[in-house]
């Protein structure tokens, strides 16, 4: 079996690290930083779609982005947190499968993020926004970790918080679980999927009983 994992409103919480890092981006360029409501329904997207849906010109995202990495890298292991039962999930998880990343966040952070918690070693893969031309809701990420892997096909799972996950685990014809301890509202996720739990823990769980 193989189950993949996104990570932010998945297993972490880095909402104080990605609201201030865009307040310093929108300030350091002379622009009025939005609502954090208005940035937390972003999160799930890559910083290059985030930015230009919160305003930003496409000539000035790049621009945006990099002010954005700077404030980013000074704070982002100390503000960012395991959610509620998150390690057990990644445990659990691994007495029964391969385990993979498959995140929209930028693949070197993720992974020294996980270091810092402990965690890495868990996982045989890791895909993020740099390794693929199209990130979620497109497969090319499931797709790519899944090349990295070897398993059973009808055993893939993909456990995520938001449409993105399940529309991109449904694109690569895999089964999905949606966690409602992250960004996207239980409504939302009603509309792609059945499998609903509260948590990663509790996804793993209905994952290793199905």
């Amino acid at each position: 079996m193989i189950i993949l994992f996104d990570l932010d409103g998945t297993l972490i919480d880095s909402t104080e690290a990605i609201l201030e890092s865009f307040a310093v981006a929108f300030q350091t360029h002379g622009r009025e930083v939005p609502n954090d409501r208005a940035i937390k329904a972003e999160i799930g997207h890559p910083l290059d779609v985030m930015f230009p849906t919160l305003g930003i010109p496409q000539e000035e995202v790049q621009a945006h982005i990099l002010a954005y990495k700077e404030q980013y890298r000074k704070i982002y292991c100390q503000k960012t947190f395991l959610l509620p039962r998150a390690r057990e999930a990644v445990v659990l998880a691994s007495k029964y499968a391969k385990l993979g990343v498959v995140t929209t966040k930028t693949a070197k952070y993720s992974r020294e993020l996980l270091e810092h918690m402990g965690l890495m070693n868990y996982f045989d893969v890791l895909i993020g926004r740099e390794d693929v031309e199209y990130p979620k809701p497109h497969p090319e990420p499931i797709f790519k970790a899944l090349s990295k892997l070897d398993s059973d096909k009808s055993k893939y799972w993909m456990i995520g918080d938001t449409p993105m996950d399940i529309l991109a685990a449904n694109a690569a014809k895999i089964n999905s679980v949606a966690v409602t301890c992250g960004y996207a509202d239980i409504e939302s996720l009603k509309k792609y999927t059945n499998n609903l739990c509260d948590t990663a823990f509790e996804a793993v769980q209905y994952i290793t009983l199905s």
